[in-house]
């Protein structure tokens, strides 16, 4: 944002920005349908289901809001902290390391302290839970506090030597007064609608760029918190952070576009309203696979499986009508059960018997896949 810009901000307050009420509320509507078609589907799923899809897609949101600062976190480990957090799933699988903690510690605060208002020392508690040995890397740096070295807080790419600078923050001797600023008026919930409050915040915590490191993530937990607030722990579902990973460009586009512009900030709210409701139509679609496999199951509540059959079939629907690539082969089965060949080959021959599965192809190029409509692809004319 220009200097010019950034001074009407400061003299005017957030409300001196604006946005197009018409084209917003185009996109508000849209997302609000594709949010109410999720709330609907949840309700008729059970507590444990919907604990276990709440778990699964907190645990990929945390890795999404990593990677898109280049982080990489283990999943495995990941699972694990959620799923002894939410009391679901398996719960003895690897200690994630404290950093990663502390980023699940800051997303839980978010949604169950959801309601509490948002303070200075609570956004350097989540700041620093991203830092525990106070250093990024090989750097230290300030953490539980805002930035206050002189330099100035640019955004930039490119190799050492050639860097491109894309944005320059506030000063470090302004960011307490903008955060006093914004922090007053995310409190006050001036603006009525929750995804409009959520994408106006997100643009004014990352334009302050108030913290040393941790910006990204941060700003991220703070649509957490608005979210929560509109549709409690429901909002774990909304898988955010993945979508914007998914746009990873356009996102630090779409910031850069506004931070550089005027006060009038309508394109940035529109595109992050439809990322919502691209966030919503992907979890509707989750909710749907969740409801295939449980009347799957429901279906075949009678058949007596052994642990390497279930692991297979539970294999096979989480991967979708066209997720497990050429279906499932006797090799495949004898290497993800741990079995041999001849067992491999009796138990899918028994899964087919009981209706779970289809046979397609012979010889060679037998394969299996789950007897569900639309599941199973047509075998190749002879």
């Amino acid at each position: 944002m220009d200097a010019d810009t950034r001074y009407v901000w400061q003299q005017a307050g957030w409300p001196g920005l604006r946005y197009d009420p018409v084209r917003v509320g185009e996109s508000l509507a849209r997302a609000r349908r594709a949010q109410g078609v999720v709330e609907g589907k949840l309700a008729v799923l059970g507590f444990e289901q919907r604990l276990e899809l709440a778990a699964e897609a907190w645990s990929q949101e945390a890795l999404a809001t990593a990677a898109i600062e280049g982080e990489r976190l283990d999943l495995a480990a990941v699972r694990s902290s959620v799923a002894r957090r939410l009391g679901v799933g398996q719960q003895d699988g690897p200690n994630a390391p404290r950093n990663v903690e502390g980023l699940l510690d800051s997303m839980d605060d978010a949604v169950v302290r959801s309601g509490e208002d948002l303070t200075h020392e609570r956004l350097y508690a989540w700041q620093a839970a991203l830092f525990p040995t106070g250093y990024s890397g090989m750097t230290q740096i300030r953490v539980g506090g805002y930035r206050e070295h002189a330099e100035p807080m640019q955004i930039v790419s490119g190799r050492v030597g050639r860097e491109q600078v894309h944005y320059e923050a506030p000063s470090s001797d302004r960011v307490s007064e903008e955060m006093a600023l914004l922090l007053a008026w995310f409190n006050a919930s001036v603006e009525p609608d929750a995804l409009v409050r959520a994408a106006l915040a997100h643009l004014w915590f990352e334009t302050i760029h108030p913290f040393e490191d941790g910006n990204g993530r941060v700003g991220r937990v703070l649509v957490d918190l608005v979210l929560a607030r509109d549709s409690g722990e429901a909002s774990r579902l909304f898988r955010t952070s993945q979508r914007l990973l998914d746009r990873r460009t356009d996102y630090y586009g779409q910031l850069e576009r506004a931070q550089h512009g005027g006060l009038d900030v309508t394109d940035w709210v529109c595109w992050f309203v439809e990322q919502m409701q691209a966030a919503c139509d992907a979890a509707s679609q989750v909710i749907d696979d969740t409801l295939v496999k449980a009347r799957f199951w429901l279906d075949h509540h009678d058949k007596v499986l052994n642990e390497r059959q279930r692991k297979v079939i539970n294999l096979l629907l989480n991967a979708g009508p066209g997720g497990f690539d050429g279906g499932m082969s006797t090799k495949k089965y004898e290497s993800i059960a741990g079995t041999s060949r001849a067992t491999a080959s009796r138990e899918l021959l028994e899964l087919e018997m009981f209706g779970m599965l289809e046979q397609v192809g012979a010889g060679r190029s037998t394969r299996y896949y789950v007897k569900l409509p639309g599941w199973v692809p047509e075998a190749p004319a002879k």
